[in-house]
């Protein structure tokens, strides 16, 4: 495309994002302008652009109210330790599956890698009773002072939000690709100095595949602090769930919308806080993947 192409179309192409962008972000607006309104209000302000705008009966009364109703702090507490340690393990544990499968020459490998991809195109709701027989059974360390004991069941507990979700079949393929990206001379040079498997893998590939950790990072996260259909299932205490399971409270007795604005926009920060500063790694790794593919 040349010079005055370019030029002729910017103004268009310009446009078409805005409009994007504002149909995008109109529902996040909505929610988080709606968090600070009455109930009254907010159905009062859906027939105008009032509904996106900070005016009327601007409180943080929601906000309180959310505080008072449920154990927020608790939930929040919850679901940022689940996602953190769902995020740091897998990140370990999928790098070095794809390591394996990228870098190392073994027999099957490919046949291995194929049957990692193939469990992509099996939905969750296929195996998740099954998941909760299996996790039922498993045995499970627990330390009371200085006294140890091996208990079956991992039923309402945290591990059991944390370890079934912990590999991953598109965060191990995304790994492979990048990792298949950097020269194989970069290993030989590092076997000359003395460096096995793990130190290639630790001293030369991970330091070279910071936007696909931090893909890998994102993607982890999101369906871990989004995590609701599971938690629902395995977990009965309220001081182990996650933010997610939160919502039911809202709509049990008097339904207010406002608190309801007010929790979601609580819940949905963290979310935009981690794709803003991971945004440029992502989206770098994301091409990467597809033109190295």
């Amino acid at each position: 495309m040349t010079t005055d192409r370019k030029t002729k179309y910017a103004l268009p192409l310009q446009l078409v994002r805005m409009i994007l962008v504002i149909f995008f972000a109109f529902p996040i607006v909505f929610m988080f302008i709606s968090s600070f309104k009455p109930d009254a209000q907010i159905f009062a302000d859906l027939s105008s652009l009032k509904a996106i705008l900070p005016v009327g009966d601007i409180s943080l009364d929601n906000y309180r109210g959310v505080f008072d109703r449920v154990p927020a702090e608790r939930l929040l507490l919850n679901s940022v330790m689940i996602s953190v340690v769902t995020v740091v393990v897998g990140i370990l544990i999928n790098s070095m599956a794809a390591f394996a499968l990228s870098r190392m020459r073994w027999r099957g490998r490919r046949v291995v890698l194929a049957a990692i991809i193939a469990t992509l195109i099996v939905p969750f709701e296929t195996f998740a009773l099954p998941l909760v027989w299996w996790v039922n059974k498993l045995p499970w360390l627990e330390v009371h002072g200085f006294n140890v004991t091996l208990t079956e069941g991992w039923l309402d507990t945290y591990q059991v939000q944390i370890l079934p979700f912990v590999a991953n079949a598109f965060s191990i393929y995304l790994f492979y690709q990048y990792f298949s990206s950097i020269p194989v001379e970069l290993d030989e040079a590092a076997r000359m100095d003395g460096a096995g498997w793990f130190g290639i893998y630790r001293r030369v590939v991970m330091p070279l595949s910071g936007p696909a950790i931090a893909t890998v990072a994102i993607l982890t996260f999101l369906p871990a602090w989004n995590s609701y259909l599971w938690p629902l299932m395995v977990v009965q205490s309220e001081d182990l769930r996650p933010v997610m399971v939160g919502i039911q409270y809202f709509f049990q007795l008097n339904v207010s919308w406002g608190q309801i604005m007010a929790y979601a926009s609580m819940i949905t920060v963290p979310v935009l806080v981690l794709f803003v500063a991971f945004q440029r790694a992502f989206i770098g790794s994301i091409a990467s993947a597809g033109v190295k593919g």
